[in-house]
């Protein structure tokens, strides 16, 4: 049976574009123009994934206040926020609430059903076995990519699927500089280099939360950024 999609945004032309694209890879889709017709239409029942703009009209923050609603329904509801608005202060806030990925609108659409399958994939790994081929360790980190989680210090974190592909692309080969394009290639997304850099200050942030002293992320000035193992700190200390 295939899987059933909400898509809330006020403008019809990006809605119908989005609903589109979604039908044409095999997903039933809603649409909503607004909070209170998508509210209602959840009360009666939840879909299998929501997509969320966050100003719906005259609502400048309707997105937050929706997603807060359905995360209390629901703790596994998958739900991203598609949106213009790219600050930090609107993605951290979007992901306190709940979200479990936070996209801006300049995403390919190729790049936004890739998110949405990777979400659905997360969703079934859950439910299976942990399968240890699956697992890379490097020093105090465990990145599981078949239930696309992390931990640290034996810690869950708490990252987004973009997030998660970011480590995932950095921590797979201690030691070497990404640049961002080969980020943007390993993590599936294209986006501008202030994204990147944005992402990348969440994800230390995440980090730090648990390990003030958490610095495996270095940024190398005019070229990327790489993981460090304890091997490579040891080394540049050296």
């Amino acid at each position: 049976m295939s899987k059933r999609i909400a898509i809330v945004e006020d403008e019809a032309a990006i809605r119908e574009n989005y609903a589109d694209v979604l039908r044409s890879q095999g997903y039933q889709v809603q649409t909503y123009a607004d909070r209170s017709s998508a509210t209602q239409a959840f009360n009666l029942r939840l879909p299998n994934l929501v997509i969320l703009d966050i100003g719906l009209n005259d609502e400048y923050d309707g997105g937050f206040v929706l997603c807060q609603q359905l995360r209390a329904k629901s703790a596994t509801l998958p739900i991203i926020f598609l949106t213009a608005r790219d600050n930090d202060f609107d993605t951290v806030s979007g992901l306190r609430i709940g979200a479990d990925d936070y996209l801006t609108k300049d995403i390919s659409l190729p790049h936004l059903t890739a998110r949405i399958s990777a979400l659905f994939r997360r969703q079934e790994a859950l439910k299976k076995p942990i399968n240890d081929d699956h697992i890379t360790r490097s020093g105090e980190l465990t990145v599981d990519s078949q239930r696309m989680s992390i931990t640290w210090q034996n810690r869950s974190i708490d990252l987004t699927i973009t997030e998660f592909w970011l480590v995932h692309a950095l921590a797979k080969n201690p030691g070497h500089v990404k640049n961002r394009t080969q980020l943007m290639t390993d993590s599936k997304i294209y986006v501008d280099d202030s994204t990147i850099t944005s992402h990348i200050k969440r994800i230390r942030k995440k980090f730090m939360h648990y390990d003030n002293n958490f610095d495996c992320i270095e940024t190398v000035y005019g070229m990327g950024y790489r993981w460090l193992s304890a091997n490579n700190i040891a080394d540049d200390e050296g």
